[in-house]
């Protein structure tokens, strides 16, 4: 994007409405959307996407949303989401965006704490969410819905549909022309736009509340450090709630003008990835996990030459990769159709954030060819703040800030460099809401105190090990991480999740889930015969690969962080069961809690755990689960002769 002026472009329109609408009138046929639907790709200019959102501005404004009111939207990542969001702005209303996979519990906590008036609803799902609430959010006046089908059977004065909704804002722009250029010219940079929910690792999410100025000149600094401009795609595929797909979809959207892209749905997710081929993705750590495991898994199925040639192919890229360089040979031979088949082909810039990714999944999408740079960051922050730079990559850091402006330092450390990281810059956000500015925060005389464990190398880069909270210490004094740890088995193609035991403990545990489609691909190729995940995870030969995987894991750690026991759950860590944060971080206060019989057995010598328990599903159905988990003892015999 050279020649590109992102600050100045944003001191020039300096929220989300101005900026619109300066897209619009300087760029009005150029693509500034694009949502696949019924199979085809269907384009939306910077006019078009100016008109919607107008149309949802006046028609918000005719329902009596006006400036200091709470806007808030459910449902998958859609036009419609951020056209509804830009047209709160427009009033001086706050955006809320709730995850689409969130219970009902949740949606009535911030509704209600949020006090929304009007909530916008993609489809007949989020709708029963809603209307389900009945009266227990009774500032909630108007239910709008994009998705009319199955709407015809509800009769509910609170319903309008996105298109009613927008001819009654086009009937109030013909009576008022100039109403629109007020409303956007009446916005305030500084006044607070948007309420982001926060990840909630330990208690329920707070709400921060973000400026759109703040947000907008936070974009300019990272598109300093990492250019985008007009001829860049993007594959909108993280939950628009989250910080980080506010700052792309949205703010580094409006700013550059790349194109951002909707996918059909969560089925077709990487189908429709590769038909766009972005130039630009952000993905999670979990979802760069599963491409990984998904990638070693179809290997299981190929031809033996072909799984010869994986094979070959990725030692050459990876001993390339250790030597500071690229294989040309192993790009001929592998690389170049795996990046093609997984939509990686025009990949200028790629990123992972939200919670640590392993070494070893960085490395082989390093070896394959993607630009795969490690961020970090704060929804407080307004998300990320550091990245990698250049093409010299180190696994074990998040790089550096965006610029001069960002501050970090480490708070009390200790002899080796490791204290709580502190970070600092000018458009952070506004504090919590609701919440009396006096009460304890984690920003104290402007800094934010992550939470993280980390130091700075002697490159300058960033290191970050792990929460302060859950860095552990064992029984014999040796202080452990157990997200590093977590992360080595996570590279597994047969491991989902793993949760690391051990503070204060002889020896450490885990507690395991299997990756449900790929253990199954496994059983099915063995013949292993099987019903559900929790008789899956319970089959002999299953507990037996499980065993060399994680044994695998333990060969390349010290001998202090060693895996002693283990256990398959009989099911998978869900967050809808509080067990993760909407974005999959582990919350280990609900584990620990909600699994201590099966923890005490790890630790008290028992060969076996009962379960007896009833899983409900987010369907509402249930299912009891009876069966017995066998305690994997990997100690050597001469270790289990002395424990006994």
């Amino acid at each position: 994007m050279a020649g590109f002026d992102c600050a100045a472009r944003v001191r020039a329109a300096d929220t989300f409405p101005k900026l619109l609408r300066l897209n619009a009138r300087e760029h009005p046929d150029a693509v500034a959307l694009r949502e696949k639907t019924f199979g085809l790709w269907r384009p939306t200019t910077w006019a078009q996407y100016a008109a919607r959102v107008r149309a949802f501005a006046l028609g918000l404004r005719d329902l009596g949303v006006g400036e200091g009111d709470v806007v808030a939207i459910i449902g998958d990542n859609r036009p419609d989401w951020v056209a509804g969001e830009i047209a709160a702005h427009a009033l001086g209303a706050l955006s809320l965006g709730l995850y689409r996979d969130a219970l009902e519990d949740e949606v009535h906590y911030l509704l209600d704490y949020g006090e929304a008036r009007v909530a916008f609803a993609e489809d007949e799902e989020q709708v029963d969410k809603l209307l389900g609430l009945a009266d227990r959010v009774p500032s909630l006046r108007h239910i709008v819905f994009s998705d009319p089908r199955g709407m015809r059977k509800y009769d509910d004065p609170r319903l309008i549909s996105a298109e009613a909704l927008a001819e009654r804002g086009e009937r109030l722009g013909s009576l008022e022309p100039d109403l629109w250029d007020r409303l956007v010219d009446a916005t305030d940079p500084e006044a607070v736009a948007i309420l982001c929910t926060t990840s909630g690792t330990t208690a329920r999410p707070k709400l921060a509340m973000l400026s759109a100025g703040r947000v907008l000149r936070h974009c300019a600094s990272y598109l300093a450090a990492d250019p985008k401009g007009p001829d860049d795609d993007y594959v909108s595929v993280l939950p628009l709630p989250w910080i980080m797909e506010q700052v792309y979809a949205l703010g580094q959207a409006l700013v550059s003008r790349m194109k951002v892209n909707f996918v059909e749905d969560a089925d077709t997710l990487m189908h429709d990835f590769r038909e766009i081929a972005p130039t630009f993705v952000l993905f999670a750590p979990r979802v760069w996990e599963a491409v990984a495991a998904d990638v070693q898994a179809r290997i299981m199925d190929a031809s033996p030459l072909k799984r010869a040639l994986y094979d070959r192919g990725l030692k050459m890229g990876l001993a390339a990769l250790d030597a500071g360089g690229r294989s040309a040979a192993a790009d001929v031979l592998l690389f170049r159709a795996l990046r093609d088949r997984l939509g990686f082909t025009r990949l200028r810039s790629a990123a992972t954030g939200g919670a640590a990714l392993g070494p070893d999944t960085f490395r082989f999408f390093r070896a394959l060819g993607v630009p795969l740079r490690q961020l970090y960051g704060q929804t407080e922050t307004l998300g990320a703040y550091t990245l990698h730079r250049g093409e010299t990559v180190d696994f074990d850091t998040v790089g550096v800030p965006f610029d001069d402006s960002i501050e970090i330092r480490i708070d009390q450390p200790d002899r080796n460099g490791i204290g709580e990281v502190l970070a600092r810059h000018d458009n952070m956000f506004l504090g919590y809401y609701k919440v009396d500015p006096g009460a304890p925060s984690d920003v104290r005389d402007g800094w934010m105190h992550t939470g993280d464990a980390g130091s700075v190398d002697a490159k300058g880069e960033l290191v970050v090990i792990d929460r302060v909270k859950d860095l552990a210490t064992n029984a014999r004094g040796e202080r452990f991480s157990p997200q590093y740890i977590e992360n080595k088995l996570k590279f597994s193609p047969y491991i989902a999740e793993a949760v690391i035991l051990g503070a204060g403990r002889d020896y450490l545990a885990a507690l395991v889930c299997i990756r449900y489609s790929v253990v199954s691909k496994w059983a099915e190729k063995n013949r292993v015969a099987f019903t559900t995940y929790s008789d899956l995870a319970a089959k002999p030969e299953v507990i037996d690969l499980l065993r060399r995987e994680v044994e695998r894991v333990n060969a390349t750690l010290q001998e202090s962080q060693r895996i002693a026991k283990f256990v398959l759950l009989y099911k998978e860590l869900d967050a809808d069961d509080g067990e993760l944060t909407r974005t999959r971080k582990v919350r280990r206060g609900v584990i620990n809690e909600k699994y201590a019989d099966l923890i005490a057995t790890l630790y008290a010598g028992q060969p076996s755990y009962r379960v007896d328990t009833v899983i409900r599903f987010q369907d509402g159905t249930t299912q009891r689960i009876r069966t017995t988990l066998p305690v994997i003892d990997l100690r050597p015999a001469p270790l289990l002769a002395a424990a006994e």
